[in-house]
């Protein structure tokens, strides 16, 4: 199998070559050429553990790695980072499915990934033929940051760099990236926005410092290699609700995606493409509402206020990963376009018949804080289940979408992307709880107003100390590279 670029299909790469490079020289994202023909074997589904579904969607989208290296890669990965075995518990709560994705060592789904994906990349090291050591640039809304440190500490051949918005993620989210041991990485501040950091990321790429014995990767969803595992977990969801009795084999089921890079819904995208009976793929946006807008309107425009919200890793105006699903609808051409006009004018729009096709795929409904307080009580109170804003954000969209005459009648799961306690101040201000300012006591505060423990990874965490106190402006952030990259600390 081959990739090509998003932006130009002259770019063509091998699966590990894709995964090692991360993102195409002129800015595109690798795309697998086969994409039509990938299949999952869903007849064998019923039978299958959690790591055999990670190796079936695995082996379609990387076919230059044996069965046994990715065998090892994912037991290797999932039984030390999911120490408890399940991956991702599917609960019900009230009318819909949970899909816990937040059981990890940082308690955010973005661990489902990035446990797999250092072992992804130095087997593709390998198979290249590279010596050199990988640097893996990175840019976080709050929790990919964490994710990838955890992934990658200490990890021999590689350094990570990673940026995240200054005063734009949580404490708990800063904690978790700040105290992070390892000689191998670096974490900086960056005065801007996530969509600043993530500008400055690809502009990295763009045109990388030439460091002799050393090359550039990203752990982002940008890199195929972080994306691909996602998809498992749509299939592993797929599964429970068989083994419960609660559809048969073929029928339809609904997601509620809680997304601001579009990484998260298009792995479910994607696992539609591979044969599961997906019915709507319902994007959840926050008040930076501008997927919401894109799928209501057809128009994607980033000219508009950014807004900090309670849900921090949704807080981004520039989408990433919809670039891959435009290409699958009208190809490289057409979304090179588009991609210019977003940088240069802000916004593009598509045609009639291109909107109408993704109309047809996704649903898309939003909700600003005060709505995401309100759904985070009002769950808690009917089911005695806490959420954090995020996952509260895909229970708001869940309910507008219901109202609707989209709505289908069939199951639906909610894909529930952090631990609450990663947001304790905005749960307990939720639940009509006082507040102390300090996130971390508010973290206890929040364990004796529910009973529900607090998870392992996060306590403590106010105690750790803080490693990492680098901050830099978005001009500095390639210097910054150079610095850590070259051996700097």
């Amino acid at each position: 199998m081959k990739y090509s670029s998003t932006r130009d299909p002259k770019h063509k790469r091998t699966p590990s070559e894709a995964i090692l490079e991360g993102l195409s020289a002129e800015g595109g994202l690798f795309m697998p050429e086969a994409m039509s023909l990938m299949s999952f074997p869903m007849a064998d589904l019923p039978s299958m553990s959690v790591r055999d579904i990670s190796v079936a969607v695995l082996s379609r989208f990387f076919d230059d790695f044996t069965e046994s290296e990715l065998r090892t890669a994912v037991s290797g990965a999932y039984d030390r980072a999911f120490p408890g075995g399940d991956i991702a518990p599917l609960q019900r709560v009230g009318e819909a499915y949970v899909l816990e994705l937040y059981h990890g060592p940082t308690c955010a789904f973005k661990d489902v990934a990035l446990s797999l994906l250092p072992r992804l990349l130095t087997t593709a090291r390998d198979k290249c033929g590279v010596t050199d050591e990988i640097c893996i640039l990175t840019a976080t809304s709050g929790d990919t940051g964490s994710a990838a440190l955890s992934g990658f500490a200490d990890v021999p051949g590689t350094r990570i760099v990673v940026f995240y918005p200054e005063g734009g993620v949580s404490p708990a989210q800063e904690r978790q990236m700040t105290t992070r041991e390892g000689d191998n990485i670096h974490v900086c501040a960056v005065r801007g926005n996530f969509d600043d950091a993530q500008s400055g990321v690809k502009a990295i790429f763009s045109d990388p410092p030439e460091i002799p014995g050393l090359r550039f990767s990203s752990a982002n969803s940008i890199n195929i290699g972080r994306l691909a595992p996602q998809i498992a977990y749509y299939f592993k969801a797929y599964r429970d609700l068989m083994a419960e009795g609660r559809i048969v084999m073929g029928d339809a089921v609904n997601f509620v995606v809680p997304t601001g890079n579009f990484g998260n819904i298009l792995a479910g995208y994607f696992a539609k493409k591979m044969g599961l009976p997906v019915g709507r793929l319902i994007c959840a946006s926050n008040r930076n509402r501008v997927l919401t807008d894109f799928f209501e309107t057809g128009c994607y425009d980033r000219r508009r206020p950014f807004h900090l919200t309670s849900s921090p890793s949704m807080d981004i105006l520039i989408s990433s990963n919809l670039e891959r699903l435009l290409f699958l609808l009208c190809g490289a051409e057409k979304t090179a376009q588009w991609m210019r006009a977003l940088r240069e004018e802000g916004r593009y729009t598509l045609p009639e018949e291109a909107h109408a096709a993704l109309r047809n795929e996704f649903s898309a409904a939003s909700a600003d804080d005060a709505e995401t307080a309100e759904t985070i009580r009002r769950v808690y109170e009917a089911n005695s289940y806490l959420i954090d804003p995020h996952t509260a954000v895909g229970f708001c969209a869940l309910e507008k979408w219901r109202a609707t005459e989209e709505a289908n009648g069939a199951p639906v799961v909610v894909l529930s992307t952090a631990s609450p306690y990663k947001f304790s101040r905005s749960v307990l201000t939720a639940l009509g709880q006082e507040t102390t300012g300090n996130e971390f006591t508010d973290m206890q505060r929040l364990c004796e107003k529910t009973g529900i423990a607090i998870p392992e990874p996060l306590r403590g965490l106010s105690e750790r100390p803080v490693l990492h106190r680098d901050s830099r402006g978005v001009s500095e952030m390639r210097s910054y590279v150079e610095q850590c990259a070259g051996g700097g600390k």
